[in-house]
């Protein structure tokens, strides 16, 4: 660190003892660990850089033998980056983590650091100011989800960039509790119960993130002012986004692809839901594309005064699932969403159909509540039903409408929204 005069460079081989040499430095030292394995739980009280020696063939290793935290951070002013930091203990309720952050300890950098154990991967909270970069944390898949700890989790933190790291057989990749003013950008989560998971925050970023392989791509909670913008999810089980008490916030230029919930755990009311929007309002979704999801944007519990245009929903067999007391317009400035299924036309060749889109009728509400009627789905009865609808729109429940249905996706080429997920999955099924 330049602004300490006196710093030194201190080299470490796996016979010295580690924990006496951190002790020993003074701020600003860098300690550089020489290729092998370094045993214990080792405590940083200094403000220190802490690296393998840029000459190793491999990374230096930090092995906690199966208990507490590998590496505690005490100090602010803490870099610590290229090492290899595995076996920390398993107790998530003394928070076992890989890397675990004093309270108010600020100013860190934990950069490409490769991180696999059972606990949290790295845990930080109450500081400020800390970048965590380029990291990969891996968690232990002879667990069950719900015995293993997140991959890196911010609690009640501010000014924290988050940026390219993977994270993968964790339970939840990123976990962000009561944190404000954050940024969440170009990282990888895969293999998971929830990618992203927000509780309690307010005034964060995410963005350019991708998810596969999870229950919820994003799981969003109790929290507002969120800009969520330029993600992808694909792979998931049950939602793509999960907004829970979600207000003032904007979720934009998002790519939802194939949600649907697998076969053996199917039961009754269980879909896949491209976005599910419970208790929110006051939010803008707006450019995101649902492609491929059994519901492609389920609205409940209250979830009005929400801006909804300028989305793709495709492929979807329920696109719209929302029972409301009021009509809800889901166009803005004359601009609908494209759906697949709209069966109207476009006289004028403006891109917006001269017919108003409404996805649902009182015989899908009907159906929302009474789940055994889809066998009676076809029958003449229902048929009958909803031509009487048609021809008397006065009975019609109260729902969605969209008067400015586009004609064709906003996306120029959906083909080129996929690479890089199917490229990373590509890479690592090689790999393996």
């Amino acid at each position: 660190m330049s602004f300490f005069i006196h710093a030194i460079t201190i080299i470490v081989t796996p016979e010295h003892n580690l924990q006496q040499q951190l002790d020993q430095a003074a701020d600003g030292d860098h300690v550089l660990l020489l290729e092998g394995t370094y045993r214990g739980n080792f405590t940083i009280s200094r403000a220190i850089s802490l690296s393998s020696h840029p000459e190793n063939k491999n990374l230096a290793t930090i092995d906690a033998n199966g208990k507490g935290h590998a590496l505690f951070l005490k100090s602010s002013h803490v870099t610590v980056e290229d090492l290899r930091i595995v076996n920390w203990g398993d107790d998530l309720t003394d928070q076992h983590s890989g890397i675990y952050s004093d309270k108010k300890a600020s100013h860190l950098v934990i950069q490409n650091n490769h991180l696999s154990g059972d606990g949290f991967g790295i845990w930080l909270q109450k500081g400020e100011y800390i970048k965590v970069l380029g990291n990969t944390v891996q968690g232990n898949v002879n667990l069950r989800s719900a015995d293993r700890g997140n991959g890196i989790q911010l609690s009640i933190v501010k000014h924290v960039e988050v940026k390219n790291n993977e994270v993968f057989n964790t339970r939840d990749g990123l976990y962000i509790i009561s944190s404000q003013e954050n940024i969440l950008e170009n990282n990888i989560m895969h293999d998971l119960r929830y990618g992203i998971h927000y509780m309690y925050s307010h005034s964060n970023k995410v963005l350019n993130n991708t998810a596969y392989n999870t229950r919820a791509g994003y799981a969003l909670m109790s929290s507002r002012h969120l800009v969520v913008d330029g993600n992808k999810t694909s792979n998931s089980e049950d939602y793509g986004f999960l907004m829970n008490f979600i207000t003032y916030s904007t979720i934009s230029n998002n790519t939802i692809e194939n949600v649907w919930t697998k076969p053996e755990n199917k039961v009754l009311g269980r879909d896949g839901k491209g976005l599910f929007v419970y208790n929110s309002a006051y939010n803008t979704i707006k450019n995101n594309i649902v492609d491929t999801a059994e519901i492609g944007i389920h609205l409940t519990a209250g979830s009005e005064n929400t801006k909804v245009y300028g989305n793709s929903f495709i492929n979807n067999p329920t696109q719209v699932k929302y029972v409301s007391n009021k009509k809800q317009e889901w166009s803005l400035d004359s601009k609908g969403n494209y759906w697949s299924n709209y069966l109207g036309w476009d006289m004028d060749n403006d891109n917006v159909g001269d017919v108003v889109f409404e996805p649902n009728d009182g015989i899908d509400k009907l159906v929302w509540q009474y789940p055994e009627m889809k066998m009676l789905m076809d029958s003449p009865a229902i048929l009958i039903l909803r031509w009487v609808q048609r021809q008397f729109p006065i009975l019609k429940p109260p729902g969605v409408k969209d008067s400015f249905p586009l004609m064709r996706s906003p996306a120029q080429d959906l083909d080129t929204q996929k690479p890089h997920i199917e490229q990373h999955i590509a890479l690592r099924t090689s790999n393996d």
